[in-house]
């Protein structure tokens, strides 16, 4: 809506038949005012009573009225070009991404939308170094100069409680947690037991035709090394110990994802509102992409993994602040008399666990995603409901303050059948 613009000084005989409002910034190329054609248009034209000079003064004062108005205009225009400009540059940010193999033992990525570059390596830095950080110190197999991490802890089992970094004593102490909140089926003190599948599978990868199965009476034996009670953890002396000697830590079910949200809470930290986290299938959305869309996060067949046939993704989901993280049987593996056994080994059986061909679990917190992911993987889909469930209501053995709103899970049978809870599918739409 526009003011109306009215002469200055004498009006009277002009009133009537007043110009007509511009619509526009535009400039006549010719050197002749829009605002002139419109006086002109108007027929507004001086009384034949009016003196030669009153005349005179009359047209002196429209055409200063005119080259006011004008400049008057170019400034609001240029102005305006400016603000769109200006706007222009400030709310389209950039894809900026890298990738990196240097952590967890897996092809990871992060991607951002951010104003500069900048901005994006000031995320991408601060995350990096922390995940690089927490793979050196969950390694049970390597060692670190300047460092304790659980290899030192496992080397030091039964012999001496291990001065540690305060993430590693938070890790554990979730670890714990995981275990409660699981019945067992989650179990940080289970290295004994995954060792020696460990080390079955790295030689029948290596040398196919001799693969073989742990000996079942050293895993029985390795299964009595297993008491989470044993994990003795002093937060005031900030140490670990692992009373059992024969027991050793292994976080490979809970670690990746727990850093991955430890990451993403440092991106978030940074300022960035707009990322993405994805650890080898551990994915962490930030916000949405930098148009406002989902990131488009798709979960893999298990058959096409197999045979490279048919649909290669089970379904495509679209998050914004949520994570996605899948366990299934065909990322580690080796096969003995062509049968696969994967790395999910199952603490009723003491064998990988065989409910499922994968679980994935939609939540925002990457760590709990994780963690529950390795667990429904070996649970029928009736328990893996009841623990969501009892997650869900705040009756879970972690008690009501740690109820958890936004959670979902999807199961792939051996047949391919895939199984959700109730609203995992309202993530494969990409509005709503």
């Amino acid at each position: 809506m526009h003011d109306a613009i009215g002469f200055p000084g004498r009006r009277a005989a002009c009133m009537q038949s007043r110009a007509p409002e511009s619509t526009g910034f535009s400039i006549d190329t010719g050197g002749t005012s829009p605002y002139t054609d419109h006086t002109q248009n108007s027929k507004c034209s001086v009384p034949e009573s009016v003196e030669d000079g009153a005349r005179t003064r009359w047209k002196r004062r429209v055409k200063k009225w005119n080259r006011k108005k004008i400049g008057a205009v170019l400034s609001l225009g240029l102005l305006f070009v400016g603000m769109l400009e200006g706007c222009s540059r400030s709310v389209t940010p950039e894809r900026y991404s890298k990738q990196f193999l240097d952590v967890f033992d897996t092809v990871s990525m992060e991607i951002g939308f951010e104003k500069s570059e900048a901005d994006f390596m000031k995320c991408y830095d601060a995350s990096h170094a922390q995940l690089l950080k927490e793979h050196q110190l969950y390694d049970i197999y390597n060692s670190y100069k300047g460092m304790n991490n659980l290899k030192t802890v496992n080397d030091q089992a039964g012999i001496q409680p291990v001065a540690v970094d305060k993430d590693l004593l938070d890790l554990i102490k979730w670890g714990k947690e995981v275990y409660t909140l699981t019945d067992g089926k989650v179990n940080i003190a289970y290295g004994a037991v995954l060792k020696l599948w460990h080390e079955k599978r790295e030689a029948g990868m290596e040398d196919p035709e001799h693969a073989e199965l742990p000996d079942p009476e050293a895993l029985e034996e390795a299964a009595k090394h297993t008491s989470i009670d044993d994990v003795i953890i002093d937060e005031a002396a900030g140490t670990l110990y692992l009373r059992d000697p024969e027991m050793s830590l292994d976080v490979g079910g809970i670690g990746k994802g727990y850093a991955t949200e430890r990451a993403a809470q440092l991106v978030k930290e940074e300022g960035a509102a707009s990322f993405l986290l994805n650890l080898g299938g551990n994915v962490r959305a930030i916000g949405t992409k930098g148009d406002g869309s989902k990131w488009v996060c798709p979960v893999e067949n298990p058959d096409y993994r197999d045979t490279q046939t048919g649909a290669q993704y089970a379904v495509t989901c679209y998050l914004e602040d949520r994570s996605l993280v899948t366990s299934g049987d065909y990322e580690r593996y080796y096969t003995v008399n062509g049968q696969r056994y994967h790395h999910i080994i199952d603490p009723d059986t003491l064998y990988p666990a065989t409910y499922h061909r994968s679980v994935s679990i939609l939540t925002e917190d990457s760590g709990l995603a994780d963690a529950l992911s390795t667990a429904l993987f070996m649970m029928s889909v009736e328990d893996g409901k009841k623990l969501i469930t009892a997650l869900h209501e705040g009756t879970s053995p972690l008690g009501p303050d740690q109820k958890v709103e936004k959670l979902e899970a999807m199961w792939i049978d051996a047949d391919g059948h895939q199984e959700y809870t109730d609203g995992f599918l309202d993530y494969t739409k990409e509005t709503g």
